[in-house]
């Protein structure tokens, strides 16, 4: 179980202790070669915009290529590990879970969206834009007086230039759109996952028959309403076992599952390994 230490879970003062913003949100450079092999997560949101670079960053076990020009946001909670080569030249915002809810507004869109889709490639001319004010920030945090107004302003401006961008490249924004009950539904499996694992009770919460909601899943998404709330599961089941030393007993208690020989079926039945074979493997 010791290998589990090598999956932390890392606070803003880990990243940039010399600057003096409170420990709500932080300015940081990455430039040249960077690699993480294990996995780890943070308790803060992450803006990362890249000006040149190459190589891969996994979020929560999808692997997206890096090239420049290109947007990364990161989730609290949200397992991530990066292999970034030599050619890096990377602007990371980090803002507290405090601060981030001020502005999660700005984001237009449904937050599961954006964590289904965490990579966005900007056109040169909307990445000058959003570089430009990444670098206003950067200049307000080293102010010997910090005006917090404008840095929250700037980073709203942010949030609503990528969301105006994320809304070209959302392949699934035209579905939740044309369907709000299926952003709805995403909100609430997000909410409820753990303690609510059948469609009737999300039926109920958006006044709709199970047989409709699960009709307008297969319809716009090909599978069940019951295959959204496993995927959600076994998410947050990867998470854990990555990122915790519980027993899997603890693990399986936590999400709701009070029969361990069940969660371990269930859980290699969507993986093809038990957990414990998937703690073991990294």
């Amino acid at each position: 179980m010791d290998a589990l230490k090598n999956f932390p879970k890392l606070d803003l003062s880990e990243f940039w202790q010399k600057q003096d913003s409170g420990d709500n949100l932080l300015y940081h450079e990455i430039i040249g070669e960077r690699i993480i092999e294990k996995p780890h997560k943070h308790d803060f949101f992450l803006f990362m915009l890249f000006e040149n670079g190459s190589g891969y960053h996994n979020i929560d076990f999808v692997e997206h290529n890096v090239v420049p020009f290109q947007l990364h946001m990161l989730f609290p909670e949200q397992i991530h590990k990066w292999d970034l080569k030599s050619d890096t030249y990377a602007h990371q915002i980090m803002i507290s879970k405090t601060v981030f809810e001020t502005l999660a507004a700005s984001l237009r869109f449904s937050l599961v969206l954006y964590q289904n889709h965490p990579v966005i490639n900007l056109d040169k001319t909307i990445y000058e834009k959003v570089l430009y004010e990444f670098k206003q920030i950067k200049t307000e945090l080293e102010e010997k007086v910090i005006l917090w107004e404008i840095i929250i302003s700037r980073i709203k401006l942010i949030a609503l230039m990528i969301s105006q961008e994320a809304e070209k490249f959302f392949d699934d924004k035209t579905i939740y759109k044309t369907n709000p009950i299926l952003v709805k539904y995403l909100s609430l499996i997000e909410n409820h996952y753990k303690n609510e694992k059948l469609i009737s009770f999300y039926a109920e919460q958006l006044n709709i028959s199970a047989n409709y909601l699960n009709i307008l899943c297969k319809r716009h998404f090909h599978f069940s309403a019951t295959i959204l709330i496993h995927e959600r599961l076994i998410l947050e089941m990867k998470r854990m076992l990555l990122t915790t030393e519980k027993p899997i007993k603890l693990i399986a208690f936590d999400l709701g599952f009070f029969d361990v020989p069940y969660f371990s079926k269930f859980f290699k039945k969507y993986t093809s390994l038990t957990p414990n074979e998937f703690r073991k493997q990294l």
